[in-house]
């Protein structure tokens, strides 16, 4: 699908139907009415990303997402980056009771929805947030993928 990508950082990360994959994240663009020129996923280990996290936003702590938007303006279209920590994402898992692939399909969600400008900060935004990756995460999975 058009431009976007998916890389192995410090770790190896295979699945099948990227294919589709990439065709519903441009649907979830399209939907939320936004346009992207390039995205990226990078799928690495909680160390590489606690390096990017400590380095480029000053937080010291273990995450499992990280998204950087690299468009120079807001009018131009989205350029990313989306850091996914498969630490993380195993470790969510079993907190949240559910598949790895759910959970990393999740964070692949929230990192675009990201994109699109949803935030999770306050309590309405977090509420929001979830209600988008439930949305979209559910819309995949019964798209028989």
């Amino acid at each position: 699908m058009k431009n976007i990508f998916f890389h192995s950082a410090d770790k190896v990360f295979k699945f099948k139907g990227k294919k589709d994959l990439k065709a519903f994240i441009a649907q979830l663009f399209a939907t939320e009415k936004k346009v992207f020129s390039s995205l990226n996923y990078i799928f690495c280990s909680d160390e590489y990303l606690l390096t990017i996290n400590q380095s480029f936003l000053k937080h010291d702590y273990y995450t499992d997402i990280i998204t950087f938007n690299l468009a120079e303006t807001p009018k131009e279209n989205i350029e990313g980056e989306i850091y996914i920590s498969l630490d993380r994402t195993k470790e969510n898992a079993i907190t949240h009771q559910t598949s790895e692939k759910d959970e990393i399909l999740r964070v692949i969600f929230h990192g675009a929805l990201h994109l699109c400008g949803y935030r999770d900060k306050k309590a309405s935004e977090i509420r929001l947030m979830r209600a988008k990756e439930d949305h979209y995460l559910s819309l995949f999975k019964n798209t028989g993928l």
